[in-house]
């Protein structure tokens, strides 16, 4: 017992870290933590004097940070162009990888890593391009190659250098330092001779993938220098010369600035990336360093991004006008899917302006103005409503990046309040202007939102809510920052007058706090559950499954369904909403002409609510629709049918279920199947086995693809039973009949516990023959999983990952075993396969039948 506490304390460990609660408690600590850090930095310094600063800026200094910002960017630009060439060489232009790198990391860059990386950009736009998954990840991890090889050598050169001023961050001894440096370059060295020699091919799960030449791996480098020390520059020139001691200590600081803004999730790393800098740099109370921090923001954050922006907002001005030749056409295409991350981005930037702007001190010669003009009430309102528009837009951004189309008109009434209180609050001019940009941006952008997702605008997910919260946290700092000379009293609320600067920041503090705790408890209470069926079946369901000769059809009746009829009643799908996707079970039932339009109608809503679709378990029959859906195609596995004209037991292959029936017989066992009608009776005694069954197995009761017992369900059908000698029920079957005799298939097959062990064979065997003798054609033994997916070198990769577990998943489900004991009958075998989005897309499409069929993981395990 002793000897596996250390392996429990250890899985314990290990849960709590994935324990959802401190996934989101890490992000929130380290942004608190930077926000009373960054006010005790700060203090002692006046808004006043870091305007003054602002102003004090010379020009050259601005250009010269432009130019390091310009500089970064050529080798973010660089990083997928040099990729490209090296893994897929002319499968696009060489413009498209170049723009998809800057621009996409001048956009996301303001958003921060919890809404969306770079590589989740880059994804979505060379899979438009027709670039399999395998490819795409090859491309990404030559890119990141470029910056860790870039790393490697600047602490290379560092360590072996070590220059004056390293050792205040590296306190080791100059022998071991310069080893260390040595080592690092000589790997760097080694890996070039490697990639000179030719063999240049890394092999990983059956793939290959070609790396680069030593001259293109030497331009990655390149880039990488340029990426990573044009941004360190871009502050570099712009903080005091006096603040930092040399240029490699400041190296360090920036970057481990930059990775905690990474934890934190913050949009940007806002709050927690200046707080490390000003504590790395001992630059507390210093006004001249918090002005060229908010420099280095608009600098290089915010001028990439409107950029950036305004390129990508008339290029798809001009591509609905149809006035795009032929280069900006390819433009536009390849950065077309970054259009739900602009606009998202856009309404974070605009809420962020509206609710800085409310923190800070209006300008007392235009508030002089606007006493001629307006009543003191109407600028207290605006107040209040800039800031409350400023928190709404940054909740609504994350249905924008779902493409909403209620969330950009609630984004574009809010962009425009914005615009109107701006001016009401204080003559802002520069708030108004960029109110009226980001109009203009995303009124330019209407046509990529039109989802009609029935979810709340104001629910969000772990992510969303993380970055959400700790922009906030920062905002509100810069409120106390302005207002820290002004001693908090309990009057300050109730104060109102032209002068009232800190208390209306303390009001505007109130409402945006109301705000996000609503937000808060809604996202934590409300989740959007996996919609289970619908009111009930109707009459046409019912119709069409019984008069289909598939008898796949009968799972339509489980109760756990949603149906999409045709307009006439001659077909219908079965499909579940899981929130993320509508995934239909099996093919459509009836009219072959219906059900093809009935796919497309699936396909439609599902994209009119910004969710994906899918088709489980489904036959080659409608294999071209899904194609032309242009959905892939994934093998899961093969359906059995055995041909039952002239069926019999005879056979060295089924002398199993021969000797099975035969000793049932000898000890009294009779056969017999219920009809529909007289079911009911036994349904209670049914019950009862069905739950000694259950309380046997891992698991609970399944759904969507299978049967579950319940009354309702069990009244569809006949019932094959296994009587012992005292006429007690010891097993059953439920079973489909296709219509006109074609197809016979059973569902639910469960036995009690203390059956004799000849029970189930001897069920099955009779079933087989009563179906023969009623004179069914086929005899459905439902499908094998993975069985016939091909686990070869060049085969798909979801297919590979079929294979591989088909062969070596034994241990959890008898694969193998399954299909050897239907092989017995020597059926005809029929693929089975899911159609549904490629990429990474198919992962969660299995997990979340997974969790219709079985619940998820934890309805495995129950």
């Amino acid at each position: 017992m002793a000897e596996h506490e250390p392996r429990t304390l250890v899985s314990r460990a290990l849960r709590v870290t994935e324990h959802p609660a401190l996934k989101i408690a890490i992000p929130i600590v380290i942004g608190v933590i930077a926000v009373v850090v960054l006010h005790k930095l700060a203090s002692h310094v006046r808004w006043t004097d870091v305007k003054a600063d602002l102003a004090a800026t010379k020009p050259t200094v601005l250009l010269a940070a432009l130019g390091c910002t310009v500089l970064s960017f050529i080798g973010i630009a660089f990083y997928d162009l040099l990729a490209m060439r090296a893994v897929a060489p002319g499968r696009m232009p060489a413009l498209v990888p170049s723009v998809t790198g800057a621009a996409g990391y001048a956009i996301t860059g303001l958003l921060g890593v919890s809404y969306i990386t770079g590589t989740a950009v880059r994804y979505r736009v060379y899979s438009a391009f027709g670039l399999d998954l395998v490819t795409i990840g090859a491309i990404l991890a030559i890119s990141w190659s470029g910056f860790v090889s870039a790393l490697i050598l600047a602490f290379g050169a560092l360590l072996t250098l070590h220059p004056a001023g390293l050792s205040s961050v590296v306190n080791i001894a100059p022998a071991i330092e310069t080893s260390l440096g040595v080592a690092l370059l000589v790997a760097l060295c080694g890996y070039l001779l490697w990639l000179a020699t030719g063999q240049r091919r890394l092999k990983t799960g059956g793939y290959s993938i070609e790396l680069p030449g030593p001259l293109q791996a030497c331009g990655l480098t390149l880039a990488g220098l340029l990426d990573v020390s044009g941004a360190a520059l871009t502050l570099y020139v712009l903080l005091p010369a006096d603040i930092v001691p040399n240029l490699p200590f400041f190296a360090a600081v920036f970057f481990a600035a930059v990775g905690l803004g990474i934890l934190s999730h913050s949009p940007g790393g806002l709050g927690v990336f200046e707080a490390t800098i000003i504590a790395g740099l001992g630059a507390s109370g210093r006004s001249d360093v918090l002005a060229s921090l908010l420099l280095y923001r608009l600098v290089y954050t915010v001028l990439p991004f409107a950029i950036a922006g305004s390129g990508l907002a008339i290029t798809a001005a001009m591509a609905s006008r149809g006035r795009l030749t032929s280069t900006s056409g390819v433009l536009w295409r390849s950065i077309k899917p970054v259009v739900p991350v602009l606009a998202s981005a856009l309404a974070v930037f605009a809420g962020a302006v509206l609710l800085v702007s409310g923190n800070l001190p209006a300008e007392g010669s235009r508030l002089e103005i606007l006493r001629d003009v307006l009543p003191l009430g109407v600028v207290e309102v605006s107040h209040l409503a800039g800031s409350l528009a400023g928190v709404l837009l940054i909740v609504i951004a994350a249905g924008l990046y779902r493409k909403l189309y209620r969330a950009w008109l609630f984004a574009m009434v809010l962009i425009a309040v914005g615009f109107a209180v701006s001016l009401a609050k204080g003559l802002d001019w520069i708030e108004a202007l960029s109110m009226i940009a980001a109009f203009a941006v995303l009124g330019l952008l209407r046509p990529a939102f039109y989802r009609a997702e029935d979810v709340s605008l104001f629910r969000l997910d772990r992510r969303w809510l993380l970055s959400v919260l700790v922009l906030a946290a920062a905002v509100l700092w810069v409120g106390l920052f302005a207002y820290d000379h002004v001693d908090y009293r309990n009057s300050l609320w109730w104060q109102f007058s032209w002068n009232g600067d800190a208390p209306r920041f303390l009001r505007a503090s109130l409402v945006v706090a109301i705000v996000l705790a609503a937000v808060l408890v809604n996202s934590l209470i409300s989740h959007r559950a996996t919609v289970r069926g619908n009111n009930g079946i109707p009459d046409a369901v019912r119709r069409l499954v019984a008069e289909s000769e598939d008898t796949e059809a009968n799972i339509a009746l489980t109760g756990d369904k949603q149906f999409l009829l045709s307009e006439d009643e001659s077909a219908f799908v079965a499909y579940a909403d899981t929130g993320k996707s509508l995934i239909s079970q099996g093919d459509p039932v009836g009219d072959a002409k219906a059900g093809t339009a009935l796919i497309w109608a699936l396909r439609e809503k599902a994209y009119r609510e910004g969710k994906r679709v899918a088709f489980y378990s489904v036959s080659p029959a409608y294999l071209p629709t899904y194609l032309d859906l242009g959905l892939s195609l994934l093998k899961i596995g093969e359906v059995a049918r055995v041909d039952l004209r002239g069926f019999t037991l005879d056979g060295s292959k089924r002398k199993d279920l021969r000797q099975a029936r035969n000793r049932a017989a000898r000890d009294g066992f009779v056969f017999e199947v219920v009809s529909q009608a007289d079911a009911q009776a036994i349904l209670p005694n049914l019950k009862q086995i069905s739950d000694a069954w259950l309380a046997q197995k891992q698991g609970e009761e399944k759904g969507f693809s299978l049967g579950a017992f319940t009354d309702d369900y069990m009244r569809n059908f006949d019932v094959a039973v296994l009587r012992n000698p005292d006429g007690k029920i010891v097993a059953f079957a439920n079973l489909f009949r296709g219509a006109n005799r074609h197809e016979l298939s059973l569902d639910l097959m469960r036995y009690l516990p203390d059956a004799p062990h000849f029970a189930m064979d001897a069920l099955f065997a009779e079933m087989m023959l009563w179906g023969a003798a009623e004179g069914f054609h086929w005899m459905s033994l439902g499908a094998a999983p993975f069985s016939g997916v091909e686990n070869r070198e060049l085969a798909p990769l979801w297919n590979r990952i079929g294979g591989f577990i088909y062969e070596h998943g034994e241990h959890f489900y008898r694969f193998e075993g399954l299909r050897a004991f239907k092989e017995k009958f020597d059926p005809a075998w029929t693929p089975n396969y899911l159609a549904c989005p490629g990429g990474l897309a198919a992962p969660r499409i299995l997990y979340e039948v997974n969790v219709l069929v079985s619940g998820g993981l934890r309805g495995l395990m129950k």
